[in-house]
């Protein structure tokens, strides 16, 4: 069994959070006709012999032998408040494309409108670049940095395009080799521009790495730091977090190792870790993890953490569900003002509202969906 615990959709199937996918357009086009988010969704993993690891969630793929998913943790008094969801932080940019705007714009009349647009439409997440299109990516990254600069707000861009993706499952595509790779992310980074910028590096690219080979994993994590490098001379405003799983997967110890070897630990390259992207643990049990992830990790001490909060308001659910599960909500909103040591942001990569795949099509806005969660 592979250890695992989430799993995008590409592109070609579903696009990303806000996707800045090609579409032929070409130019300045920062959106194709079809937009929905790679969905992540969590699946076992192999045990670390550390103490410190918890048992993962288990997912249709797990083999009879994969752990049982445990209930979480109770949280502490602080955890079980209601998630602040007031107004986002106005230094967030909210990407004018996107989905669920598109349904709220179609859509005036209808009851569950308002509850949509508040509480969702009108917070800002994730632009996902989740293709391989070298002759467009650098116009259509600068699209989008160049609208938030002119809002003054600071966009949250992700680079999704690591060869062996998904590692050959639902989500394979990307680059087709890391020479390529190296390419299209001095592309991408081409487009940063020069303000300040949220870069969440290739989700999964490092937690799911168990299925390379040790010399292809090697490979992977050296492109993973030429990347950041790149994406930080490119605009040295860019904020360049490292893929850090979440708190049901890799112990903190394992994943510092991995995250070492893949220039995480190095100013240089990095800015610090994402975690909980696409998942529903609750932010508590997050900011503990990343806190004993950054510890493990070294390096300087400004390295910090963002957390995606976008559908983590009641927790994961103790059945270890991962589609669309029932009784999940929002969870504290987009901000980069979060009041814990060491924590960035409280981002919202996922967009909450596009499926899973098992409310609607995967990738797809999902209304009855974005209903429940915001309500």
């Amino acid at each position: 069994m592979v250890a695992l615990a989430s799993v995008v959709v590409a592109a070609g199937t579903v696009t990303g959070v806000l996707s800045a996918l090609d579409d032929g357009r070409g130019g300045d086009e920062a959106r194709p006709d079809v937009s929905g988010t790679p969905f992540l969704q969590p699946l076992p993993y192999l045990p670390d012999p550390s103490p410190s690891v918890t048992s993962g969630s288990p997912s249709p793929s797990a083999s009879a032998s994969a752990p049982k998913a445990k209930p979480s943790p109770t949280p502490s008094k602080s955890a079980a408040t209601k998630p602040r969801t007031g107004p986002a932080s106005v230094r967030l940019y909210r990407h004018g494309d996107s989905q669920v705007l598109d349904w709220v714009r179609a859509n005036p009349d209808d009851p569950r409108r308002p509850l949509i647009e508040s509480r969702i439409a009108d917070r800002p997440a994730a632009v996902w670049f989740a293709d391989y299109t070298p002759s467009t990516i650098t116009a259509r990254v600068r699209a989008v940095t160049s609208a938030g600069a002119a809002k003054g707000g600071v966009p949250v861009v992700v680079p999704y395009a690591i060869p062996d993706r998904d590692c050959g499952g639902a989500s394979q595509g990307g680059a087709p080799d890391l020479g390529a790779y190296d390419g299209w992310i001095g592309k991408f980074a081409a487009g940063l521009g020069s303000r300040e910028v949220v870069v969440i590096l290739e989700p999964d690219a490092i937690a799911q790495s168990d299925c390379l080979s040790e010399g292809q994993r090697t490979a992977r994590f050296d492109a993973l730091a030429r990347a950041g490098r790149v994406l930080k001379a490119a605009n040295p405003e860019a904020r360049v977090y490292f893929d850090a799983g979440h708190s049901d997967w890799n112990s903190p110890r394992k994943q510092a190792g991995l995250l070492r070897r893949a220039g995480a630990a190095s100013a240089a390259s990095s800015d610090g870790i994402f975690s909980n992207v696409s998942n529903f643990n609750r932010t508590a049990d997050e900011v503990a993890y990343v806190r004993r992830t950054l510890a493990a990790l070294g390096g300087p001490a400004s390295l910090g953490a963002v957390i995606d909060t976008s559908r983590n308001g009641n927790g994961a659910p103790a059945d270890g569900e991962w589609c669309d599960p029932a009784g999940r909500k929002l969870g504290q909103a987009p901000t980069l003002s979060t009041g814990e040591a060491g924590i960035d942001a409280y981002l919202w990569v996922k967009l909450p509202g596009e499926s899973d795949g098992c409310r609607g099509r995967p990738g797809t806005f999902t209304p009855d969906y974005a209903y429940d969660l915001a309500r």
